[in-house]
């Protein structure tokens, strides 16, 4: 039997239509609605593409979204006056600081400046300190999402055995401290493990996000594992992930496509966490 397609697309609409209402109450309490404020330096186009659909994906909710574009010479110092600016008007709620940044900007300093309870893509010191301690936090988006598809498989995480290849801050080393959470015995990956197929074929649930086009095959995965494509390549001009889809779909219990998988949560996981700093900033501090 084939594997169910975790569609990341139609979980995505669920989510933010409940969160609509959600904004709306929050709106109708507060007499603002909450904030995202996004900050580009440079020009690339995939950066420009994507702040532009999470500006359409807050709008349609009822978010309030702001977009600040700084020439790709800017300095340092001038990003810094920008966050710190943020940082102080209580009308933002979030801010999303787009990668990659130009190579003169000092990203460390960028992300260390950003006031952790308004930090929605959950990168900062602060709250990947939070995360690592088990404490209440803002959580980086993607990791989010990936979580919310493997409960939407419907398996149980607590004792499953859970590989996770690629050790990014961004994406692999978060996932793994969010299964470790959840009770799962957690293997991380990457590039340098001997005998990655070993590690695979034993697993419940397998996360991939290295960018390392269809690395994992039907004969890696264990018959009914949920597996989670993070990766994204790029092969004769189609989008690819690091799962051969078609082959292990025929033998995973459930699996997320590439593209319409993992992204679109991501973008769900942006807002709830633009909605949590809110709530943070105006009721929990209260």
């Amino acid at each position: 039997m084939a594997a169910k397609i975790l569609d990341g697309d139609a979980l995505r609409r669920t989510r933010t239509a409940a969160l609509a209402a959600a904004v709306q109450a929050f709106a109708t309490r507060h007499g603002v609605a909450p904030c995202l404020a996004a900050i580009l330096v440079g020009d690339d186009p995939a950066s420009h593409s994507y702040v532009r659909s999470k500006a359409r994906d807050a709008g349609r909710i009822g978010i309030r979204s702001e977009t600040f574009h700084l020439a790709a010479a800017t300095p340092t110092a001038e990003l810094l006056a920008l966050i710190d600016e943020l940082n102080g008007r209580p009308d933002v709620h979030g801010i999303l600081q787009q990668v990659p940044l130009p190579p003169q900007i000092d990203a460390e300093a960028v992300f260390e400046r950003i006031d952790p309870d308004k930090d929605v893509d959950g990168l900062t010191p602060a709250n990947l300190g939070r995360l690592l301690r088990g404490r209440a936090g803002l959580v980086p988006c993607t990791p989010l999402g990936v979580l919310a598809l493997i409960d939407a498989a419907g398996v149980d995480i607590a004792g499953s055995d859970a590989v996770v290849i690629g050790r990014s801050t961004l994406v692999g080393k978060p996932t793994a401290l969010l299964l470790l959470q959840r009770h799962a015995t957690v293997t991380l990956c990457h590039s340098r493990t001997a005998d990655l197929a070993h590690h695979v074929r034993r697993a419940d649930i397998v996360v991939s996000a290295v960018g390392q086009a269809r690395l994992i095959r039907r004969e890696m995965v264990k018959p009914g594992a949920v597996v989670i494509d993070v990766g994204v390549s790029r092969v004769n001009g189609a989008v690819v992930g690091d799962v051969d889809f078609d082959g292990v779909r025929e033998v995973a219990g459930a699996i997320t496509p590439m593209p319409g998988g993992t992204g679109p949560m991501t973008r769900a996981m942006l807002l709830e966490n633009t909605v949590a700093a809110a709530r943070r900033q105006l009721e929990e501090r209260s």
